[in-house]
């Protein structure tokens, strides 16, 4: 079925709230468990270099920071990481601020706990839950589609935890897949079989099997329509995992749905489905974060980059750093924290460190690739753009959101650049490795002005309806791309910022946090966590284990961090014990009908 004007389905889903109450304040906004840490520890007096202040950093920093430990954080770049937001170079005019500009939008949904948990512990003024409270639910999310009626899904938040059967969750299920035009029936009731299959696996089933299945193998994609293949398949793993369906283990995925599904449902979650920051990242949240962290006594240094580690066999015993001068020294202190990428950190590790702990050298295994964010500036804010929005069909798996809706303290042209720009559209490229539609060329092989006129060419395609114009040239002011990405259009493009994927095997290469070596750890979104994917939230339990693996080294009294783990519903445990037995018997799960 062609497009017809701006006519769009909708379904509404039902999701809920949960909230949690500190005071606004230095001592308050710590909560009472977390104050108790420094009086529990008062002579610690450790000291512990923390290198990266990324996400994983800064959290490792703060918890170590409440618990008397002398914190000192280098920084090659800028505090924040592929988090952080930055300034448009050149923008301002009339006295505005630059543009904003950002490595990728922010999403922190629902199903995040320890992320929020410490937003709640950064005081920021005039709110009573610190910087979560600049977290704003968008309206809505919408699948645009090419040449296909758009499917808008509205997101309220009911605030009740809903029924959990499995026909109730298949009629959910089905539900909302039953509202993408042109995916069979026959389908949609598999697919839902598919996922009932994997809620209902056992952990010993998911970290093995299901591990070793990708999930275009678990979800037979291979012997279905484009529409599945498109929504269910390529949708999911490369616009929210970054990686390819072919490839992608179905335990990761399976393990993000699952949690999506329950956050719909109101169980176990810390908020609605879809939030966002209510302004730039570093307004909203990092910022207000290092200085909170610094009336702690943690001590930046930015513009130093990590070359190596210094080791004697035994323990760690420096980090050499290149000053912003380019000069080489070496730090020292009780403790080290390594919290770069993996891609940055494992070259850090020498061989001997990597002899003296075989997890070190299982890191090597993992694998990166590029999710990269280019924003778009708009003279007019886009007509029916209410929230995150997936082009289900542009050949470079493109999702994005338009801010400015979002920003309710900020008008763009009073605060923002030359006074015209209205709108931020804010769009991340999952697929580097495809021929668009212009060029015919790999995201790689264009030049960062093709980039952009590729990757505006695919969203006009995706949201323009027939007699309807919601993007045009006309809007367009400018555009800014990630300055992490160098090199394309040549023999050598290169991304600073690359994103951990998960291919089938990764969950077991993932290290612990607390390694062998005494005085050294861990902290990243490759780390071993409850959220198994690359996300802040992942970050944020890394930085959490980092600190409580040198608590346990240290023998500290000072009260462990808190790390929820992802919502398990308990009505389904006499389903994962029966799935137990008949894995231990070789058998396929009940409802794997293959």
């Amino acid at each position: 079925m062609e497009r017809s004007g701006s006519t769009r389905r909708t379904f509404v889903a039902g999701t809920a709230v949960a909230g949690a109450a500190t005071a606004l304040g230095l001592d308050a906004a710590v909560p009472a468990a977390a104050a108790s840490h420094a009086a529990a520890a008062p002579a610690q007096g450790q000291s512990v270099v923390v290198l990266g202040g990324g996400v994983a950093g800064l959290t490792a920093a703060h918890e170590l920071a409440e618990r008397g430990f002398r914190v000192t954080l280098y920084e090659r770049r800028a505090l924040g990481g592929k988090a952080r937001s930055m300034d448009v170079p050149e923008s301002a005019r009339g006295g505005r601020a630059p543009l904003p500009a950002e490595h990728g939008f922010r999403f922190i949904p629902g199903i995040y706990h320890n992320l929020p948990d410490t937003m709640r512990r950064i005081p920021f003024p005039g709110n009573p839950h610190g910087v979560w409270d600049n977290l704003v639910a968008p309206k809505e999310m919408m699948f645009a589609r090419t040449g296909y009626e758009d499917l808008r899904l509205p997101l309220p938040w009911s605030g009740t935890p809903q029924q959990l059967t499995l026909d109730a969750l298949r009629r959910a299920l089905t539900g909302v897949l039953g509202t993408f035009q042109r995916l069979p029936a026959r389908e949609i009731a598999y697919f839902a079989d598919r996922l009932v299959t994997f809620l209902t696996s056992c952990e010993e089933r998911r970290d093995d099997q299901w591990e070793a299945t990708p999930w275009w193998t678990f979800t037979k994609a291979g012997k279905m329509s484009y529409e599945y293949q498109r929504i269910l398949a390529v949708g999911v793993t490369r616009n929210i995992v970054a990686t390819k369906a072919e490839e992608a283990s179905t335990r990761t995925v399976g393990s993000l749905l699952e949690a999506f599904v329950f956050n719909a449902l109101g169980r176990g979650a810390d908020g609605p489905l879809d939030r966002i920051l209510n302004a730039p990242t570093n307004e909203a949240w990092i910022d207000p974060w290092v200085a909170h962290l610094r009336t702690l006594g943690v001590r930046f240094e930015v513009g130093w980059t990590l070359r190596e580690f210094g080791y004697d066999g035994g323990k760690v015993t420096g980090a050499v750093v290149e000053d912003p001068g380019g000069v080489r020294r070496t730090v020292s202190a009780d403790h080290y924290v390594c919290a770069l990428p993996v891609e940055h950190a494992r070259r850090t590790w020498s061989a001997a460190m990597r002899a003296a702990d075989p997890q070190l050298a299982r890191c090597d295994k993992l694998r990166t690739d590029w999710m990269t964010g280019i924003q778009f500036y708009l003279t007019e804010r886009p007509d029916g753009v209410h929230g995150h929005f997936d082009c289900i069909d542009s050949p470079w798996s493109l999702t994005a959101i338009a801010q400015a809706e979002h920003w309710p303290h900020h008008d763009f042209r009073t605060d923002y650049g030359d006074g015209t720009v209205a709108d931020c559209l804010s769009v991340d490229i999952s697929e580097w490795d495809k021929p668009g539609m212009l060029y015919g060329k790999t995201a790689k092989q264009c030049t960062r002005e093709e980039v952009a006129r590729e990757v505006w060419a695919q969203l006009k395609a995706s949201v323009n309806d027939t007699g309807k114009t919601v993007l045009s040239d006309g809007k367009l002011h400018s555009w800014f791309l990630d300055p992490g990405v160098s090199g394309i259009g040549t023999p050598d493009p290169r991304n600073e910022d690359e994103l951990l994927i998960h291919p089938v095997g990764t969950f077991h290469n993932r290290p612990s946090a607390g390694t062998r070596i005494p005085n050294f750890y861990l902290a990243g979104d490759y780390v071993a966590v409850p959220i198994d994917l690359a996300t802040m939230e992942g970050a944020n339990t890394s930085g959490r284990l980092a600190a409580n693996a040198l608590l346990e080294r240290t023998g500290s009294t000072a009260p462990r961090c808190s790390v929820a783990p992802l919502y398990s519903a308990p009505e389904l445990d006499l389903l994962k014990r029966d799935d137990r037995f008949r894995y231990r018997l070789g058998l396929p799960n009940v409802f794997d009908v293959g």
